[in-house]
This record gives C-alpha cells, sequence and structure tokens, in this order.
C-alpha cells in the first residue's frame, strides 16, 4: 500500500498561500466557470485541502475536498476526503466516499484497501475480504498488508457464519445413551402417584401428557426422549397438574437441560422447588448445573 493516505498535488499544479487566495465555490457559481476554470479551482482546493489534513485540522479538509469535488469529481478527492472521515472514525463516511471514489476507478488500490479497513471497523466482514482480495489481485498480490487482511478476514467470516448457524440451529437432545445415563444417574423412582399405568388419563389432559412423558421415557430410544420432551412441554401448557405441577417442572427443567438450555432449565428447576421444597431432585439438578456454570456462590 501507498506510503500516506493523501494523494499529493501533481508539480505543476497551482499552490495556495493564504485561505484569503482561495476561489469561492458553490454550485451556482461552478454552473458559470469554464472546464479549464473548474480545474483550476479543484487543483488549488485539493492543495489547501492536503495542508490542512498536514495539520490535522480534519473538518476544514472535509469542506475543501468537499468543494473540490464540486468543481471537478475526482476520485483522488473523494479518497482524501475519506482520508479525514478515517481520521475521524466516522466509518461510514469512508464507505461513502471510497465507494464514490471506486465507482470512478474501479482498480484504485488505495480507495480499495480504505474501504476495506472501514468495513472491518463496521464488522462487515464479507464485504471487507472483498475488497481487500480485490486490492491483491489488482496488486498482484505484492501488498503483504492486504494478503495478511485477506487470511484474517477469512478467519472471521468464517466464524460469523459459525455463530450464525448455531444461533439458528435447533438444539436437539444428546444420544439416548447419554441421556439414559443421566437420567440413571438420579436414584430409581416409581412414577408419582396418578400416573400409573393403570391411571386412565387422556392425552388432552395435562396429567395425561405427564403420564405419556414417563411411558415415553422408558424407550429409552432417541424417539422416545423426544416424545418425553414434547410429552412434558405440553403438560405444562395444558395445565390443570395439581399435586404434579412441581414433578412436570422438574421434568421440563430436565429435558431443557439435556437440550441445552441451561437458564430455562435452571428457571422450571426453581419453580419445582418452589411448589414443592420437599422435591430434592430437583435441588440436586440445579446444584449440578449451577456447578457446571461455574456458578459456585447461589
Amino acid at each position: 500500500m501507498e506510503k500516506g493516505p493523501i494523494e499529493p498535488t501533481p508539480p505543476k499544479a497551482p499552490t495556495v498561500e493564504s485561505a484569503d487566495e482561495l476561489p469561492e465555490v458553490d454550485e451556482a457559481i461552478v454552473a458559470k466557470l469554464s472546464e479549464q476554470e473548474r480545474k483550476e479551482y479543484a487543483a488549488k482546493l485539493k492543495a489547501a485541502g492536503n495542508t490542512a489534513y498536514g495539520s490535522q485540522n480534519y473538518p476544514l479538509a472535509i469542506d475543501l475536498y468537499g468543494k473540490a469535488i464540486l468543481c471537478k469529481p475526482d476520485p483522488i478527492f473523494y479518497s482524501n476526503r475519506a482520508a479525514c472521515y478515517n481520521a475521524l472514525a466516522d466509518w461510514d463516511k469512508v464507505v461513502e466516499d471510497t465507494t464514490a471514489a471506486i465507482a470512478l476507478d474501479n482498480e484504485y488500490v488505495k480507495a480499495l484497501n480504505r474501504r476495506a479497513n472501514a468495513y472491518e471497523k463496521l464488522e462487515k466482514y464479507s464485504e471487507a475480504l472483498l475488497d481487500f482480495t480485490a486490492s491483491c489481485i489488482i496488486d498482484s498480490f505484492r501488498n503483504d498488508s492486504s494478503a495478511q487482511a485477506v487470511e484474517r478476514l477469512l478467519k472471521k467470516v468464517a466464524e460469523a457464519k459459525g455463530k450464525a448457524i448455531l444461533a439458528t440451529k435447533a438444539k436437539r437432545l444428546p444420544s439416548p445413551t447419554f441421556v439414559t445415563n443421566y437420567l440413571q444417574s438420579f436414584r430409581a423412582r416409581p412414577p408419582p402417584s396418578g400416573l400409573e399405568e393403570s391411571a386412565q388419563l387422556g392425552e388432552d389432559s395435562g396429567k395425561g401428557q405427564l403420564q405419556a412423558g414417563w411411558n415415553a421415557m422408558e424407550k429409552k430410544t432417541a424417539i422416545g426422549y423426544e416424545e418425553a420432551a414434547t410429552a412434558f412441554d405440553k403438560a405444562l401448557v395444558l395445565g390443570d397438574l395439581g399435586d404434579l405441577e412441581a414433578f412436570a417442572y422438574n421434568m421440563r427443567g430436565t429435558f431443557r437441560y439435556l437440550r441445552g438450555e441451561n437458564l430455562d432449565a435452571l428457571e422450571d428447576l426453581t419453580t419445582s422447588i418452589k411448589l414443592q421444597p420437599s422435591l430434592t431432585q430437583s435441588y440436586i439438578k440445579r446444584a449440578s448445573m449451577h456447578l457446571e456454570l461455574g456458578e459456585f456462590n447461589l
């Protein structure tokens, strides 16, 4: 990449010794100028902008480059103004001006690199990767900094896509062997009173769904555990569980934990404890979750 953020003024361009010598510029004035006068005005304003930039007077430089653009839209003027916005960390403006520069010169490497940097600051990693890649191709991969940026951004794009996939991926239960071993780590108990096989419960009731969930767990298969998880969810939706409500929250919390929904699982187990403080399994399960999450002082 070329050193220095500002394109130098050509040797023959007019110089500006004081602000008083700068031409007055607005759309009406520019419309009356000849092509040659516009070029001369633009050169003077650019030179003054470079001076302001060198003095770190970025607002003044932005104004001067803007007036130069009004006289003569030029990719260098846009890129130089983008350098000012870059110094002010106004990344959206950097993208806006470098995009204008690239529209005028699609092989403008400095503008591509500057826009890529701004995109990266805005965490638009895919866009930054495209610009740095284009810059490398145009520059025949002679710029080590751009090549390293491509490698860095490839990792960032991959990480961002991975996170997006995980965020939208449906959480599933682990293997039936894992679920079975977890459930068997607690003391075996008969079904709660009222959920025995002899109890005639309709599947359209909360208690009926609790019974269906308990029976599905006995299959110890992937399908069975999925059926159990669904049944325990549905039981709490249907309600009217009476003394079995704490048990229902315990079981839903258990399967939420197995799906990796830790916060929801903790909430269910806490509700179970409030409803039935004597249900020791809810305490044990909640304690093991806090331990796994590294929360030792709760």
